[in-house]
């Protein structure tokens, strides 16, 4: 007769392939049927606490540890949430990269506050 096996929750510094790290608590979550390493990232001086969920085939290796030092590694490897991503935003720094990549020093340098100066002898500005 099988043992039933103790739930898996501990502090760990979990390192992923990709040479990446991340440390927060660590349990085991079930996903659409799949057995994944949840990671609760705790809250530090410069991020709010957020959540990662890891599939096996991600984790290099589980470095169980006491919740100071994973507390210690989630401040030091400053691991960031997924942001959400906006479309709009993008197009625009997008389109402010195209337009410095292409324009003259003189446009790079072209200040909206200045335009003023910059009448030409029909009463336009360029």
């Amino acid at each position: 007769m099988s043992q039933p096996q103790d739930k898996f929750d501990l502090w760990c510094v979990v390192e992923l392939f990709g040479h990446s790290k991340i440390a927060g608590r660590c349990t085991e979550q079930n996903i659409a049927g799949t057995n994944m390493l949840r990671v609760d990232v705790p809250e530090t001086e410069s991020q709010p606490s957020f959540t990662r969920l890891l599939g096996s085939a991600a984790i290099y290796a589980i470095n169980p540890v006491d919740e100071g030092t994973a507390r210690h590694y989630a401040q030091k490897l400053s691991i960031k949430p997924i942001e959400s991503w906006d479309i709009s935003e993008f197009m625009k720094k997008h389109a402010q990269h195209q337009l410095a990549a292409t324009a003259s020093p003189e446009e790079r340098n072209f200040s909206p506050e200045l335009e003023d100066d910059y009448d030409d002898d029909n009463g336009g500005t360029f």
